[in-house]
């Protein structure tokens, strides 16, 4: 139809061209014809493409509210399965998942609301175990999804079993299938930070609340010395972090522990620095992280005796990692204020180290 309607058009066109040009040559009023020969001309063109014109302009107009010619991507719908779940008719529910995953056998959130129906109300962890397996096993899905359905893994199996075991296996799956990547960094986080099995099921145990007797004339007391609890052994503890390390060498957050405590504590900031500096030297990290933990390099320099242009490098690093940022842009502006923070610390600690005469309040004139 539409080649037909360009021929009849040319066809139109050319005859009343050639009309005119006739008209055109002749005198008197016979040249009044030649808006005869246009108007039929545009009655015939009026004819072939008003229709068409305006349906192709009125579809842009309702495009806007019905989504025009544009063909709908087929895609699963879980209302009802959620529905389902949320009345407690999980079996109903299961199997309206399974009819949505017969039609597209690869939808993600089908896979994990499978998963999460078998796990947490139908007590089928082994089923729920199969689902995500096969999950990780299509190639087409995102790295993310593969780590976000192993770690519901781990969380099914902590949480409903108290299996540490069986959690770090999952945990471990990610770093298998996604080395080097931030998500094996984190699954390498949390397998440090796995509770034992006695203390998962202890959490699960009712005790009794042991009420502390409190002191006794307390107005009484000359000083609140003996109500300040008791300090954590700072060398103890750099001690158990340190076997920690030696199991778990990716846990960042037992690092900056551990370099704050031979910053504060004994005052050994070249160790406290290789610390930060080994965790700003892990792969795969997040730049947030990274400036995170550059910035408190800055801060144990100033804090613990480091140099003013020790300090100035560790923010152009942040500028020099992460130009045209915001985090360039704050180290930018904390460089120029980094010799204030400097001289505040040197006030503070001359306060500190300054020698004051006791009860001087009750000393007799001389």
């Amino acid at each position: 139809m539409l080649i037909t309607r360009w021929i009849i058009t040319a066809l139109v066109l050319v005859y009343v061209f050639v009309q005119g040009h006739k008209l055109s040559q002749v005198q008197g009023p016979a040249r009044a014809f030649m808006v005869v020969y246009a108007a039929a001309g545009g009655l015939v063109l009026a004819i072939l493409w008003a229709r068409v014109i305006g349906e192709s302009v009125g579809s842009i107009f309702g495009g806007l509210y019905d989504g025009g010619t544009a063909e709908v991507e087929p895609k699963p719908f879980y209302s009802i399965a959620q529905a389902k779940k949320t009345q407690g008719k999980y079996l109903e529910s299961l199997a309206e998942v399974r009819r949505q995953l017969q039609k597209f056998p690869n939808d993600f959130e089908g896979m994990m609301l499978l998963s999460e129906l078998q796990a947490e109300n139908l007590d089928d962890l082994q089923g729920a175990e199969v689902t995500v397996q096969r999950v990780c096993s299509l190639g087409e899905q995102p790295p993310r999804n593969v780590a976000y359905a192993l770690n519901r893994m781990a969380d099914w199996h902590l949480n409903l079993h108290k299996n540490r075991e069986a959690a770090k296996i999952a945990l471990e799956k990610i770093i298998e299938l996604l080395p080097e990547t931030e998500m094996s960094l984190q699954a390498s986080q949390r397998i440090a930070h796995l509770a034992d099995t006695e203390m998962l099921l202890a959490s699960q145990q009712r005790q009794g609340v042991r009420v502390i007797k409190g002191v006794e004339n307390i107005g009484l007391l000359q000083d609140s010395t003996a109500l300040k609890p008791a300090e954590t052994d700072a060398g103890k503890l750099a001690a158990i972090l340190v076997k920690h390390l030696e199991v778990h060498p990716l846990d960042t957050e037992a690092r900056e522990r551990l370099a704050n405590i031979y910053a504060s504590h004994y005052q050994r900031l070249d160790l406290a620095q290789e610390q930060l500096e080994q965790l700003i030297n892990q792969p795969n990290q997040t730049p947030k992280n990274v400036v995170r933990w550059l910035n408190s390099l800055v801060d144990l320099q100033v804090q613990h005796g480091g140099e003013l242009e020790q300090a100035r490098q560790s923010l152009q690093r942040v500028m020099d990692i992460y130009p045209e940022s915001p985090a360039a842009q704050k180290a930018e502006r904390r460089m120029q204020m980094l010799k204030l923070e400097f001289k505040g610390k040197e006030k503070s600690q001359a306060v500190q180290l300054g020698s004051y005469e006791q009860d001087i309040g009750l000393k007799r004139r001389a």
